[in-house]
This record gives structure tokens, sequence and C-alpha cells, in this order.
């Protein structure tokens, strides 16, 4: 059963596949996501709500890095329509709008603002955008519904795979140990001279500030691999940098999972699970777990 927090969110595939045009709604919110290949433009664009007044993000790479396009308008299928010719780059775009149109110029230059400036914040993505757009003048409930509207975008993205605004950077490591009297995790190579301290948060592996990670990703064929590209991009975005021959994290950084954040650390494909020990023990993180489990099983019989 969902705790109060929870929200139902509806996926619909228009043509039945993963990859295609699909809309996100979420129950009880006026918003309305579209997402569609731009393979697939013409006809998202044919659709009713891609007149409507609204925000759309155009997503893609250039270079091997990725970009991304906020932008917003009175009938943004105008607007896509003029940047399917004059931006190369993109290979998807988003559109966000509200089922009864009843977004005005106003709301959707706000939301436009806010998002940019997440987007900048987070910096998975270079921005096509020039600049920041500063936010227009709202009423003190336009305010407040516009933060509620964006709250719902930002749940939505995620699951549409889409995490430009999704953050991984997290609080302190003492606010982190406040609020969690969290197991400590570490991944230690003497031979590669790394050092790496984590702790579990809200189901994320963290990698806390300090931790030593490899300096260079040696296998040329997987550097390529999601894992490569996330150990390159970490480096891109200044959160592991060089220091003594190692990369250091800035920050603290939350991984999916114990492989993820241990594939890093040793920049190669690693089984984060036996890797990662639980902090002066010889307790692997999957033992770890595996304790937990049974200690659970014990408690509910």
């Amino acid at each position: 059963m969902a705790g109060p927090d929870g929200r139902s969110l509806e996926l619909y595939f228009i043509d039945g596949k993963p990859d295609g045009m699909m809309t996100a709604e979420v129950f009880n919110w006026t918003g309305h996501v579209l997402m569609a290949p731009r393979t697939q433009i013409g006809a998202a664009l044919s659709r009713r709500e891609a007149r409507y007044t609204g925000v759309y993000i155009l997503l893609g790479e250039q270079d091997g890095v990725p970009r991304a396009y906020i932008g917003e308008g009175e009938d943004i299928s105008s607007r896509i329509k003029n940047h399917d010719t004059q931006k190369d780059w993109w290979t998807s775009a988003i559109l966000i709008t509200s089922a009864a149109n009843n977004l005005h110029k106003a709301h959707v230059q706000y939301l436009e603002a806010r998002l940019i400036e997440t987007a900048r914040s987070v910096a998975k993505a270079e921005l096509d955008n020039g600049t920041t757009p500063k936010r227009p003048s709202l009423s003190e409930s336009g305010i407040s519904n516009m933060e509620a509207f964006l709250d719902y975008v930002l749940l939505v993205l995620p699951a549409l795979r889409v995490d430009l605004f999704l953050e991984n950077k997290r609080v302190r490591v003492q606010e982190i140990a406040a609020v969690i009297p969290s197991v400590t995790f570490e991944l230690i190579s003497t031979r590669l001279g790394i050092r790496a301290t984590a702790l579990l948060q809200d189901g994320e592996f963290v990698v806390l500030q300090g931790s030593i990670a490899r300096a260079e990703w040696p296998h040329a064929q997987t550097s390529s691999s999601t894992y490569g590209q996330l150990y390159h991009d970490l480096i891109r975005r200044g959160i592991l940098v060089p220091e003594a021959g190692h990369l250091v994290f800035t920050e603290n950084y939350a991984f999916k999972s114990p492989s993820a954040a241990a594939s890093v650390v040793n920049a190669r494909h690693s089984n984060g699970p036996s890797d990662w020990k639980v902090a002066g023990t010889e307790t692997t993180y999957r033992q770890w777990e595996v304790d937990q489990l049974l200690q659970l099983v014990d408690e509910q019989q």
C-alpha cells in the first residue's frame, strides 16, 4: 500500500512501443506530458495539446555530450517546428501543458525560468539556451501554483528516463549521519591507491566527499559503456577532480546501485555488492544485505 506521499502515475504508449510517443499524467494533477522521438515529431505536433500554451524540452547530444534546450510558447508546436530546422542535434522532445489549456504566458515563462535554473544547477547536460531568463512577476498564489505544478513535472520526468533535473548531490556527511544511523561501507585497494566511503540514503548508494577514485579508465573497449560514460561525466562536471595522481570526489554523490559506485571508483566494471565492505570488517555489502533480510524475516515471524 502506498504511503501518504505516494502518487499514481499513468504512462500511455501511444503506438504500443516503449521507445515511441508516450503521454504521462498523474492522478489529481492538471498537467499533461507528451514525449516523442524526433522521428515522430510530425505526429506529435499534430496532436491537440501541441498547440496549447506550455513549455517544451529538446533532448539529444552534441560531440558526445548530453545537450538540451528548454523553451516556452503560447503554441508550442510552432516553436518546435522552428527548432526542427535550426537545431540538428536533438533527438526527442517533451511537451508540458495543462490538460485544460489554462496556463497563460506568465505561467509558462515562470516554468521555463525555473526549469533552466534547475538544469544549470544539476549540470547533467549542456544547455543550448544562451541565458537564464528572469522569472516573470506573478502573484503569491500564482507562484505557489506554479511551484506545485513544477513539483509534479520533476516527479514525472524521471519516469520517462529524463534525469536532466534529477539532483545526485547529497547533503553534508554530518547531516546524513544525523538522519540515518547508517552502516558505513568502504572500498579500498592499496594496489590502486583508492579508498572510498559510502552510506545508504533513501535507497541510493551515496559515495562521500573526499573519497578517492582511480585516475583513468584503462580499458578502451568499455570506456563508452554506461558506467564508463558516467565516470567521464562526473569528471566533466567537476564532481571528480584530479589530485595527487588520483581522482577525488568534491561532494557527496548518490549512485543508483553499489555496482555503479564501485565501477566509477575502480574505473572499470565492478561487482559492487562484493567490492564494498562494511567499514572495519570483511563483511561484503552482499552479505550485509542478506543479513538484513534474514533479520526482517525473523522479526515478522
